[in-house]
């Protein structure tokens, strides 16, 4: 069997995402916000999904590759009966006015570069999951499609008689197409597609350029930042888990979720990648997301939240899509949100804490510290000693889990030094005494017979959560203690090609068939970490062969045949990837360039 990888590479503007198939369909794109209805969503259902292809008369091959350090993609088609062009897709995004400029505006530049092939445009975007068909109207220089949410028009040079009747024509110059969402595009199309071509294209080099990235396979580093920058909402600073949902983490698993939401825990990883390589302006507008959930909760955080912080996230199933590769359910909304899981206060204060530790900040800029910071202890200390549904959130088992009391001990720590930034005695007194609360915790769950901690106190279990013991450095890494623990973990979750299992017993759902990618680059981590660094290298390089042919990488790999599945492309996994590069290239004593 082939393996399989998905066929798409994503472009965006931090206000929208959208993927584009090595066809040349646009497979998914949500409007007007990253969780909102698709209006091309072939991806999991290519009758009922829409369609924007630019296709030739006859068979062809495709080569797709992204502008050098952008977020620009280029899909290049070769005719078989000669000719060929090429198609430039991005969302324009750079800086003018004192503020980014973010349309949700998607331009495509099509241009032969052999021959003057025959071409024909397809577009019919669709509203509410496919369920409603547009009204399609047209213009002098453009069309226009009604019945969604906002108008949405498709302006272009192209003939409109040719897309209007999708009648293929000769391409013998270049033609620009500017699908737009509400506000359609006023301005001439061809110098202001040019324009806005050439601004984004030095955005996105500008960005890498002021990025301090080690020469440590800098390619997998670049392409995972860029990918991790537009999953960040801009307007309120969520950061989503992915764009996408419902593909399986593996076939007919029915373990299909929508992604499209801000987990409080996968954003303190997104926001450690970028502080390594340089970035904290996300860090700071996620602050300011994170501080307005706070301020209006009562109690306890939820999970996740909607990019801009709505609670309730209802899960419902759309019976009459297809899904990915006839994989069913379809998932809206997501049930975790109703889920308890402490270990989210922790890393939220760790996700913040450089902010009061790194002089590069105005300290004093951060209002409420005080507050906040107890704010925050007050909820560990609150639920500490309560059960939870843990990282993988189990939806029918609860434990005191590990990995939850090592983040109530890490964000203790957090809050400790945020505590003496401020000077703050009784903070630093009740930071001090949670954590050794939590660490109280964390001992219940070692066996000494077995030499590692087990993913619960009432569990025998094992699970790939707990190698964060070490890179948190709650267990020295250079201890004995450490090493038997990753050694432990390694002989019984460890899969073939550095590939690794979250864990390997049952869950509501049976037992996971694929590993999951983060944990691999986990496990990477922590050999770095103990000081096993020819591991390290090894089992990273290993895992560079599971990315697409864009250097995007999935949520869940097949340890069969290394096939990509899960929700794609997975924010955790380029995340595992640039924080498990970082970790090496510093304690490598030589660079590496690829």
């Amino acid at each position: 069997m082939a393996r399989h990888t998905y066929q798409t590479g994503i472009i965006g503007n931090c206000a929208f995402l959208a993927h584009v198939n090595k066809n040349t369909n646009i497979d998914w794109l949500c409007w007007p916000r990253f969780d909102s209805t698709f209006i091309f969503g072939g991806l999991l259902d290519k009758k009922k999904g829409g369609e924007f292809s630019i296709l030739p008369e006859g068979d062809y091959t495709s080569y797709q590759y992204y502008q050098e350090n952008t977020n620009i993609l280029i899909t290049e088609i070769t005719v078989k009966s000669g000719g060929a062009y090429r198609i430039t897709d991005f969302a324009p995004r750079f800086y003018q006015s004192q503020r980014y400029y973010k349309p949700l505006m998607l331009i495509r530049k099509i241009e032969a570069i052999d021959g003057s092939p025959r071409i024909k445009v397809k577009c019919t975007p669709v509203s509410e999951y496919g369920e409603i068909k547009l009204q399609v109207n047209r213009g002098s220089n453009h069309i226009q499609y009604l019945g969604g949410d906002e108008n949405m028009r498709l302006t272009t040079d192209i003939p409109i008689s040719y897309i209007f009747d999708e009648h293929a024509f000769v391409l013998n110059e270049s033609k620009y197409l500017a699908m737009t969402y509400g506000e359609p595009l006023e301005a001439p199309l061809v110098s202001t597609s040019e324009r806005f071509l050439h601004e984004t294209t030095r955005y996105w080099q500008t960005w890498i350029k002021h990025s301090s990235i080690a020469p440590f396979y800098q390619p997998y580093v670049i392409r995972s930042a860029l990918a991790l920058k537009i999953h960040q909402f801009e307007d309120t600073g969520a950061i989503i888990a992915a764009s996408t949902t419902s593909l399986p983490e593996s076939p007919d698993s029915g373990r299909n979720w929508d992604y499209r939401y801000c987990w409080l825990r996968d954003t303190y990883y997104v926001i450690t990648s970028l502080n390594h390589i340089g970035h904290f302006e996300e860090m700071e507008k996620y602050f300011n997301y994170v501080t307005d959930i706070s301020f209006s909760e009562d109690f306890r955080y939820q999970p996740l939240y909607g990019i801009t912080g709505q609670k309730r996230l209802t899960e419902r199933i759309l019976d009459d899509l297809d899904g990915y590769m006839g994989n069913q359910p379809v998932r809206v909304g997501n049930q975790a949100y109703e889920h308890i899981q402490n270990d989210i206060y922790g890393q939220v204060l760790i996700s913040v804490l450089p902010l009061y530790t790194d002089h590069r900040f105005i300290f004093s800029e951060r209002k409420d510290s005080a507050r906040w910071i107890d704010y925050l202890l007050t909820k560990i200390e609150k639920t500490i000693d309560e059960k939870d549904a843990g990282i993988w959130e189990f939806r029918n088992m609860a434990n005191i889990h590990c990995y939850s009391n090592l983040f109530q001990w890490a964000g203790a720590c957090a809050a400790e030094k945020m505590a003496r930034t401020i000077e703050h005695k009784i903070l630093v007194r009740k930071a001090i005494s949670l954590k050794k609360r939590a660490a109280k915790h964390i001992e219940s769950c070692y066996d000494p017979k077995r030499k590692v901690y087990t993913n619960s106190s009432a569990s025998p279990n094992l699970d790939a959560s707990t190698l964060q013991l070490i890179m948190m450095n709650y267990l020295d890494p250079t201890s004995k203690r450490a090493k038997d623990h990753l050694a432990a973990l390694e002989k019984e979750l460890k899969a073939s090609n550095g590939l690794f299992y979250r864990y390997l017993y049952k869950d509501d759902f049976g037992k996971p068939q694929a590993t999951f990618l983060i944990c691999a680059f986990w496990y990477v981590e922590a050999l770095a970490t103990v000081g096993r660094i020819d591991d390290a290298l090894k089992e990273f390089e290993n895992l560079l062969q599971f990315s697409n042919h864009l250097l995007l990488f999935s949520e869940d790999v097949d340890e069969n045949d290394g096939s990509q599945w899960g929700n794609f492309p997975q924010a955790y996994s380029h995340v595992g990837l640039m924080n498990a590069a970082y970790r090496i290239a510093m304690k490598l004593d030589r660079p590496i360039f690829l």
